[in-house]
């Protein structure tokens, strides 16, 4: 498990485990308000992999109905930031 102490390092994870599942995915040319799964062509089992893998490293639990608010990259960082700080 990570502390979490900016939303920089959020966003950083993020990428990072997104890495892991979409090597080819250059993080630059990742627009933080477009739906990821479009923008990446990504499939459900990516984006579940993705949840999963934020989870491991961040040690954030992710209920499936709060999915919604993970398609973008900004919502992602949004939603684990005011988890982190107790505020889901």
């Amino acid at each position: 498990m990570t502390t979490l102490t900016s939303r920089e390092q959020i966003r950083a994870t993020i990428l990072d485990v997104l890495g892991g599942i979409a090597p080819e995915v250059d993080p630059v040319s990742i627009d933080p308000q477009i739906d990821l799964r479009d923008q990446l062509d990504i499939d459900s089992m990516d984006f579940l992999n993705l949840v999963i893998g934020v989870h491991k490293r961040l040690g954030i639990d992710i209920p499936e109905a709060h999915y919604p608010r993970l398609t973008t990259l900004n919502g992602f960082v949004d939603y684990i930031d005011s988890a982190a700080s107790g505020a889901t």
